[in-house]
């Protein structure tokens, strides 16, 4: 049912009751998938956005709300065109919640590098959209 990279071991709980009906990872990816937008998604990336790929350019904006949900750290695969793709580390369970948007690509969750909300939030346009995608999630949880 779910395809993003972890799911098997995605089993955590949330750690906060801020966002209503979300207990588990699984949740949240089924909450998301109905909020991601092409105004969420990183601006390089959004003329190849699609409802076909809405993971697609929506990894670090999605991570640090995985973080504030279910606590753990993010951290970031480089990719070879110099940017990196975030994914969450809680407790041992690793899990990336927009793997879909590399397709059947293989991506190496291991030993990268921490990322600081700081840094990425340093930038207007992904705290904004940071920003949009924590209101889309509570207005959708709001309406059932």
């Amino acid at each position: 049912m779910y395809g993003f990279y972890g799911r098997d071991k995605a089993r955590v709980e949330a750690i906060t009751t801020e966002y209503k009906g979300i207990r588990t990872p699984a949740d949240l990816y089924d909450a998301l998938s109905d909020v991601w937008c092409r105004d969420t998604c990183a601006a390089r990336m959004r003329k190849d956005w699609s409802e076909e790929n809405k993971t697609l350019g929506q990894c670090s904006v999605t991570s640090f709300l995985v973080q504030d949900i279910f606590g753990g750290k993010v951290f970031g695969i480089p990719l070879d065109d110099g940017s990196v793709h975030c994914y969450n580390d809680v407790d041992g369970h690793v899990f990336d919640l927009t793997s879909e948007q590399f397709g059947g690509k293989r991506l190496d969750y291991t030993d990268n590098p921490e990322q600081s909300r700081e840094d990425h939030f340093s930038k207007d346009d992904k705290k904004a959209r940071y920003e949009l995608l924590k209101r889309l999630l509570k207005e959708r949880l709001a309406d059932g």
